[in-house]
């Protein structure tokens, strides 16, 4: 279980992100939603240990998030740096010897489902293509919790639907759950069981997505051009 109690950050002190309190279960595809600028990233790396937060706190499993939470999160970055000088296959070693939970027959599968050379620099893929071995790479680490910055960026839309069909069928959702931010709210709305919507780095909702569709009558799109 993540939980967050009272957690704010602040830059510069500029407030990013202000007394957030939340507990988010196993098992589930949660979506992190909000404008350009709200906080989305910044929480997302207080989960995952890559920043601590200047008030509040952050725990994974009752363990303080921090860098050494490692074991517990597959973090993928919105930054597109991913390993340019290593080849598909070459990336998938070094992944492999870098985290003993890595699986490297299920990042072969991937790689496969992903339609990417394993031979193939990656310095020398398409950005979408890039995409998709951030993804592989991500999603072949067997840990409780696997952490998504906008995982859709630079993807083809025309490859998006097949490209989250193949995210869930990679997750254990029994033993493993998945957070993402992204503005691709159409594509992923149907495999999210709840969402968190962020505005100027305060906590404007979360909720499960079917309860927003009884008790509002509409999607997270929709509702979102209504709160913003």
């Amino acid at each position: 279980m993540i939980a967050l109690s009272n957690v704010s950050k602040t830059y510069n002190k500029k407030s990013v992100i202000r007394d957030i309190t939340l507990t988010l279960p196993v098992g589930k595809i949660i979506g992190i939603v909000g404008e350009n600028g709200s906080g989305k990233s910044t929480l997302l790396k207080l989960i995952a240990g890559l920043l601590q937060p200047t008030g509040g706190s952050v725990t994974i499993n009752g363990e303080k998030a921090h860098r050494r939470i490692s074991t517990l999160v597959s973090y993928l970055s919105d930054k597109d740096s991913t390993y340019a000088w290593f080849t598909v296959r070459e990336a998938i070693a070094y992944q492999s010897a870098q985290f003993p939970d890595f699986n490297a027959a299920k990042a072969e599968e991937i790689m496969a489902f992903m339609q990417l050379e394993p031979t193939a620099r990656i310095s020398d893929l398409s950005k979408g293509k890039r995409s998709r071995v951030k993804i592989m790479l991500t999603l072949a680490r067997e840990v409780p919790y696997i952490l998504m910055d906008e995982p859709l960026s630079g993807l083809d839309p025309m490859v998006q639907e097949s490209i989250v069909r193949g995210m869930i069928s990679y997750l254990d959702l029994e033993s493993q759950t998945l957070i993402m931010t992204s503005h691709e709210i159409s594509e992923l709305e149907p495999i999210w069981d709840s969402f968190i919507a962020i505005k100027d780095g305060a906590l404007l909702r979360y909720a499960d997505v079917e309860e927003l569709h009884d008790s509002d009558g509409m999607g997270i799109k929709a509702w979102m051009k209504k709160a913003y």
